[in-house]
């Protein structure tokens, strides 16, 4: 089961020699296991990663949420047009619109001048909430987590490999703080016992107060929730647009939770392989 890392940036794509090394593309991850391809959110990352479809008859969709840092790219996804691709595209169900009715709110004019409904591959969708489904050699968990809008994020398990993609998420929203009782940590049935675990972790400590309610974790609160969740290994995500990668590289050093924690940065174009 290879990761591989098509987007990190968080909110809006940012570009140019200070966000080179991490990357500026927002967030979108795939993972591949012989022919079988899923594709996890569909920020601007998602176009390099249409380029590297092709053996891949079959491509599903997961998107953790529809805020536009995490669909933008879908219109640029080239499989999209086509005709001999298969799409399946798979979202959180609302309770006030489908997801095809949500997702139709971008992929039309005036903001992009191609209907979703226009276009000529094979496309199917599928609503998810507290599930747990199969896609080939896949079996994945989705569960609703702490962030604004309807929000899962996805555990993806093979053999006994897992892989856990929660880039948005705030598990610490509340006047305690991050509750300590694993069974009511948002996410922790999603990432406990992760071989990899990426999750957000936007701010520094001192940022994060005045941004609290939108969605987001410090770093240090992203590290304590790999700790709770025993993650074997966690890439922290979805990096403001703001900080350069001299300023990411300062936040994991002056990050300290334990020693059995092990983090790094989330890096545009790294692969990872459980094998």
């Amino acid at each position: 089961m290879k990761v591989k890392l098509w987007g990190v940036r968080g909110s809006i794509p940012t570009s140019g020699p200070d966000t080179e090394k991490y990357g500026g593309n927002t967030s979108c991850a795939s993972v591949a296991y012989g022919d079988h391809l899923l594709v996890l959110d569909g920020g601007t990352g998602i176009r390099q990663c249409g380029g590297a479809c092709s053996a891949s008859n079959r491509i599903d969709i997961l998107l953790t949420h529809l805020h536009l840092d995490h669909i933008q790219g879908l219109g640029f996804f080239s499989p999209l047009f086509d005709p001999s691709k298969e799409i399946h595209i798979w979202g959180p169900a609302s309770s006030s619109q489908s997801l095809f009715s949500r997702i139709s709110r971008y992929l039309s004019p005036p903001l992009f001048p191609v209907l979703l409904r226009d276009v000529p591959c094979k496309l199917e969708l599928h609503e998810v909430s507290n599930s747990v489904f199969d896609i080939g050699p896949f079996r994945i968990q989705s569960s609703y987590i702490i962030h604004p809008g309807p929000t899962v994020g996805y555990r993806i398990m093979r053999e006994n490999f897992v892989f856990t993609y929660i880039p948005d998420h705030e598990p610490a929203l509340g006047s305690h703080g991050m509750i300590q009782n694993p069974k009511w940590v948002s996410g922790y049935d999603l990432a406990e016992g992760a071989d990899v675990l990426l999750h957000d972790a936007q701010y520094t400590k001192e940022e994060y107060p005045i941004r609290r309610g939108w969605g987001h974790s410090s770093i240090n609160d992203a590290g304590l929730f790999a700790s709770i969740t025993s993650a074997k290994h966690t890439l922290f995500a979805h990096h403001d647009p703001s900080h350069s990668d001299a300023f990411l590289e300062e936040m994991l050093a002056s990050f300290k939770l334990s020693s059995d924690v092990s983090v790094a940065l989330a890096m545009e174009g790294s692969e990872i392989e459980l094998t």
